[in-house]
């Protein structure tokens, strides 16, 4: 990586080079590999949050229009947070590509 640590008795420096556009372009690979994994979990979250609210509808605690309308609910935020994962994404990959 070319990091050459430095001792100066009490305290340890690391200095780190500039990134090349291979290593830039790496790291932005990653960052996309990153976000995918993060709206699976957040996909993941909406299935099971969605089976349990079908199993309370059939345990008859929830009606028909309450179902409708937490899954509603539910997709509203699952669509909030792959929105954040995407900002956070396109703000990593820009702040990497600055020079």
């Amino acid at each position: 990586m070319g990091i050459n640590p430095q001792n100066d008795g009490s305290v340890i420096r690391l200095a780190f080079p500039q990134l090349t556009e291979e290593r830039r372009a790496d790291l932005i690979k990653q960052v996309r590999k990153y976000a995918e994994t993060a709206k699976t979990a957040v996909r993941n979250v909406r299935r099971d949050a969605n089976e349990k609210f079908k199993k309370m509808q059939k345990a008859s605690d929830v009606t028909e229009d309450d179902l409708k309308l937490m899954e509603k609910d539910l997709q509203t935020m699952t669509d909030d947070y792959i929105r954040k994962v995407d900002d956070a994404t396109s703000k990593k990959e820009k702040e990497l590509t600055q020079i």
